[in-house]
């Protein structure tokens, strides 16, 4: 058993989700940034993985008053639970990530991470738990996060860890915004990055929904994973 996983991005018409530059180009439309706030709302947890966490430090919180209102009318918590996936958890204890909330923060490493690191993490509330030696374990974080009580996971990448939630089989839906612009580059990161696959291991989705997100053009696109 295990959380369901929700992959949610936005990405430009070329399947971009940052310029060459890597400084976080901005892709969603207002009306998909707030369809993204309400996304959160909804789930237990938001998850994003090492370099999202190490370059960005998202504060990963619904931050509308009436969406906080929504989750404690639910009876849930204001915020929901930041979940970090990272070989060497060398986390800003000052950054967004950390400081942002209410909400409940866990880490997810592995015993590469030193035990002063994890000492400084726990000491700010942080959850750590060691899952691997080389790579986290998704599979069993997934599992861990079952027994903490999460049931539906955000995930919000970036592509290095959309992709090995693909390759193994552990996301159950893809919610994606198409932008109506084109970054282009070899070098730009893409949805799913990687090493990729074969032809004949090429992962197939089941399309919900597709519709206008904005006067701008964009499409906000829902698949499942088959």
């Amino acid at each position: 058993m295990r959380p369901t996983v929700i992959i949610n991005a936005a990405m430009s018409a070329d399947g971009k989700i940052d310029t060459f530059e890597r400084r976080g180009a901005a892709i969603s439309s207002s009306e998909d940034k707030r369809r993204v706030l309400e996304l959160r709302a909804e789930v237990d947890a938001v998850m994003v993985g090492g370099n999202t966490l190490l370059k960005e430090s998202p504060k990963l919180t619904v931050k509308l008053p009436e969406l906080e209102k929504m989750r404690v009318a639910n009876k849930l918590p204001l915020n929901p639970a930041k979940i970090g996936i990272i070989t060497k958890a060398n986390i800003d204890p000052t950054g967004d990530f950390i400081t942002a909330g209410p909400a409940r923060r866990i880490v997810l490493t592995t015993t590469q991470t030193s035990l002063q690191q994890i000492n400084i993490l726990q000491e700010l509330g942080v959850e750590v738990y060691q899952i691997g030696e080389k790579r986290v374990d998704l599979e069993k974080s997934l599992e861990t996060l079952t027994t903490l009580g999460i049931r539906t996971v955000m995930l919000e990448g970036g592509g290095t860890i959309i992709a090995e939630f693909i390759r193994l089989g552990l996301a159950d839906e893809l919610r994606v915004y198409l932008a109506p612009k084109i970054f282009g580059g070899a070098k730009a990161p893409t949805l799913v990055d990687g090493d990729g696959w074969p032809a004949s291991a090429a992962k197939l989705l089941r399309l919900v929904d597709v519709r206008v997100l904005d006067e701008g053009g964009g499409l906000l696109i829902r698949y499942q994973f088959a």
